[in-house]
């Protein structure tokens, strides 16, 4: 029996086939037939009875296919075609067939259901039909959330019974058996019929009984099943739980609706809630932001300022504050005002409500426009913060420029006007007047260079005042004093330049003597200080040619001398010829020079001071030459010793090397050479300890380079070091060859093909090999190594005993050892014991006496002292155990 009609599941596979399924699978409980019987009959007269009959044994009442076809006309509320009346099998079968024809008219295709089947009381076909009946008109039509009608139902009886203790409905058997799912199934739509509080697990019985009595008397639900058998049976049957649960669903169906239609009320009044909240939360960021923004603009739009840099900078600090704390989070609630809008506008839409238009001045039009009028402000405030606070920088630069250019020329003018008002010329001398004669002219000119300084204190001012500098009071009225002091400093210049005009020709020889001193004498003065630094000037050098160099510019200095002497005469006599007409004609103060600070006396002194530290400097540069030409002695003879030492220590380097590599005759002849080696290399020792003297005078003398050679002391030291210790390797590597050869009975030619065969694959010459390299040269010298598996294995145990340490190299005293074994007889513990057997005359022990018989007393006494007592079978007093002996000998076996 099949199912079409979109009815999916375990209940659209043939109810024959399923049943034979189960059997073999041991699945199939024969109580459930019972079960079905009942619960099917029971459901039949649910509806039967509606028309007034019922059925007492279903495999009996249903054969001539009258209650049939009365049972599918109550149950889809239509007609059938009318039955055949009489009591002939043809006529049942008939009736039977308009039955099975309707219910295939609803979308079933019946399998393996044949009206001769139910004619004959087949009991397994009735219930089958009976079971179809009921999944199309009972339960195909239970829907839930678009599952499957069982689905549905299961899903059904989870959602009503999920918040009742001890309920877990996972299926239609097992999950019922306690009773405890359908009185939380009637106590969910009708709590007044059972109090679930006093159920209990423990009592099965008694909760089916309270459920099934409960719906049958208060719900028209007839008792399909039984408890008994529900108790009794390992796992109910489904089909027969199902049977009675749809029975509920219909039952509840109505209170089914009035909760769907609930719950659809409540999803719509739900979104509409969150749409109300959504709007009311637009509003109110919405009216938020205005409101910020409101309160920001007449901020941003002020140009107000006390015109000063600290205050704009304060007004930039608090722009910033403003950008970096206060609007990234209106940026944040801006952003969430769209998205709420845009969701707002989304779930309306969704859900077929109008879209939301906010209230006048706060749709997301005017949020952006105010948006972009703050963004305007701000861009306008902040180029004019950063416009005010150039322009207040260059006011604060102009005023300090105006403040230093005023502290400058009032630090000059200071006392200037008590002096042009001074009469102290009256009372003054030839000298004197002289002097303030010319004191005065370089007032004047003084006072002339001092002009563009007052018009650069004036236009600074007249600049300040026209950029509105905040303290311009104070700036106007400093500059009107410098500007009044000018004038009258002008007017006093002129009236003392009258006055010393008249006195002008007596003290004129006195003041052209001192002018010219100080014109002569300032320049001579630095070149006597220039000298003075240069003559006690330290100096390094590291050449001669450096030396050569300072001796040679020292030369040329004294040649200079000369003349510098006869300068100094000519400007002293200046103050000589200055001191008699003082003397001559009495004049006090003429002595005093105006124009420098200068005296002879002062030139006199740092003269001397040159003249005696040109033999100091002659005496150390002389030093530093004879020092200079010992280092030059120490380099060359460092060089000299180190260009015959270096090659030497090469060429004994690569004569061993070749040696080592077993390029050069027998081992007896390397050896021989070896140890000539050595012997010169010992002897040659003494050219190294000279070679360190040497250096220890260049490192004393501080001598950090040398031209003449490419050796250092360290490169010959571990050239030596290198020489001694391969000397050494190599002499102790031949021996051991020596060794290898005459113990494994080797010949020359063998070694030697053998070391051939190494340095050809060793291209580098390190003396070593790479596992590749080392397969490469043992397949040069008839070694069979396979490429498959097994030769890689060969070859990793043959890698194993050569590099035991795993280094990832094979060095050639590993090779030889290896080569030798695999080219020579090697004695075992086999032929050992073999040998102890004969002496022994096939006896598994050996006597004292028979080993000092046969071996010499030394080797007898040594296998004596050593060979363990035998323990084995038909020992005798004394027996030694030759074959313990022979294996501990030789430990493990070769490979």
């Amino acid at each position: 029996m099949m199912m079409d009609n979109g009815y999916p599941g375990e209940y659209g596979v043939d109810y024959m086939e399923q049943e034979e399924e189960w059997e073999r699978e041991g699945l199939l409980d024969p109580a459930w037939e019972k079960q079905q019987k009942k619960t099917f009959t029971a459901w039949c007269n649910s509806h039967l009875r509606k028309a007034g009959t019922a059925i007492d044994n279903i495999e009996e009442d249903f054969r001539n296919g009258l209650k049939l076809m009365l049972l599918l006309e109550v149950i889809s509320g239509e007609t059938l075609p009318k039955p055949d009346r009489g009591k002939m099998r043809f006529h049942k079968i008939a009736n039977v067939n308009k039955a099975l024809d309707f219910i295939a008219s609803k979308g079933v295709r019946l399998v393996s259901i044949g009206a001769e089947e139910i004619v004959d009381g087949n009991l397994k076909m009735t219930l089958g039909m009976i079971w179809t009946i009921i999944l199309r008109f009972a339960i195909q039509d239970i829907s839930v959330e678009e599952m499957t009608a069982k689905e549905g139902l299961l899903l059904w009886c989870q959602r009503k019974t999920a918040p009742y203790k001890n309920v877990n409905v996972q299926n239609f058997h097992l999950s019922f058996k306690d009773g405890l799912a359908f009185c939380a199934l009637i106590h969910r739509h009708r709590p007044d019929l059972i109090d679930y509080a006093k159920l209990s697990k423990d009592n099965p019985l008694e909760n089916l009984n309270t459920a099934f009595d409960v719906a049958e008397k208060y719900l028209d639900i007839p008792r399909m099943l039984d408890p008994d058998d529900l108790q009794n049976t390992a796992m109910p049957d489904e089909r027969a739980v199902m049977t009675y649960v749809s029975s509920y669903y219909h039952c509840f169906s109505g209170a089914q609706k009035a909760e769907t239609a609930a719950n659809r009320i409540c999803k719509v009044l739900k979104v509409n809630q969150e749409n109300e909240r959504l709007m009311e939360e637009y509003e109110r960021l919405a009216s938020d932001l205005l409101e910020w923004i409101r309160r920001t603009m007449p901020w941003l739009n002020s140009r107000q300022a006390d015109n000063s840099l600290a205050g704009v900078q304060k007004k930039l600090e608090e722009y910033r504050t403003y950008r970096r704390k206060h609007k990234p989070p209106r940026v944040e609630q801006k952003a969430k005002l769209e998205t709420n809008f845009n969701t707002l506008q989304t779930k309306l839409r969704l859900s077929n409500r109008p879209a939301y238009l906010p209230t006048e001045g706060k749709t997301v039009g005017d949020i952006s426009n105010a948006w972009k009028g703050l963004e305007l402000a701000e861009k306008a405030f902040e180029e004019w913060l950063l416009a005010e606070t150039m322009r207040l920088e260059r006011l604060e630069h102009l005023a300090q420029k105006f403040k230093h250019k005023a502290d400058a020329h009032e630090d000059w003018t200071r006392g200037k006007e008590e002096m042009l008002q001074s009469q102290d010329f009256r009372q003054c001398k030839l000298n004197d007047l002289k002097a303030l004669k010319k004191k005065h002219e370089a007032f004047e000119s003084d006072l002339a260079a001092h002009q563009d300084r007052v018009e650069q204190i004036a236009a600074i001012a007249q600049e300040l005042n026209t950029l509105e500098y905040h303290d311009c009071v104070s700036v106007n009225a400093r500059c009107q004093r410098i500007c009044d002091q000018w004038d009258r400093l002008g007017a006093l210049t002129q009236r003392r330049r009258q006055a010393l005009d008249e006195a002008e020709r007596i003290l004129e020889k006195i003041d052209i003597l001192h002018l010219e001193f100080a014109k002569r004498a300032a320049p001579f003065n630095n070149w006597l200080d220039g000298t003075r630094e240069d003559l006690v000037d330290m100096f390094i050098v590291h050449t001669m040619e450096e030396i050569q160099g300072l001796i040679q510019a020292h030369d040329q200095f004294k040649a200079t001398l000369g003349e510098a002497d006869k300068e100094f005469n000519s400007i002293v006599n200046l103050v000589r010829e200055v001191e008699s007409i003082v003397k001559q004609h009495q004049i006090p103060g003429g002595l005093e020079n105006p124009y420098t600070t200068l005296s002879a006396n002062d030139l006199t002194r740092k003269w001397t001071d040159v003249r005696q530290l040109v033999p100091q400097r002659d005496q150390t540069l002389a030093n530093e030459l004879r020092k200079q030409q010992n280092n030059e002695m120490l380099r060359r003879q460092f060089a000299e010793k180190a260009n015959s030492v270096g090659p030497w220590i090469e060429r004994q380097m690569d004569a061993v090397t070749a040696i080592g590599m077993g390029l050069q005759g027998s081992l007896e002849e390397q050896m021989h050479r070896l140890r000539e080696y050595e012997q010169a290399v010992y002897a040659y020792k003494p050219h190294i300890e000279e070679l360190e003297k040497i250096h220890q005078a260049v490192q004393e003398s501080m001598i950090f380079e040398n031209r003449y050679t490419n050796y250092t002391m360290e490169t010959l030291r571990v050239g030596w070091e290198q020489l001694l210790t391969s000397i050494n390797r190599n002499i102790n590597e031949v021996e051991n060859q020596i060794l290898t050869r005459d113990s494994k009975g080797i010949t020359q030619d063998q070694l030697n093909e053998f070391r051939s065969s190494f340095n050809h694959f060793d291209k580098n010459r390190l003396g070593r090999l790479t596992p590749e390299e080392f397969k490469s040269c043992l397949v040069s010298l008839g070694y069979s190594i396979g490429k498959d598996r097994q030769g890689e294995m060969d070859f990793q145990r043959i890698l194993a005993v050569v590099d035991p340490n795993s280094t990832g190299y094979v060095h050639f005293d590993a090779f030889l050892d290896f080569m030798t074994r695999e080219s020579t007889d090697t004695d075992t513990a086999e032929q050992v014991i073999d040998s102890f057997r004969i002496l022994a005359s096939d006896k598994p022990f050996i006597l004292p006496d028979e080993l000092r018989r046969e071996l010499p007393p030394d080797q007898a006494e040594y296998c004596i002292s050593r060979m363990p007592p035998y323990k084995g079978p038909n020992g005798i007093p004394g027996a030694l155990d030759y074959m313990s002996f022979s294996t501990a000998l030789y430990g493990e076996t070769d490979l």
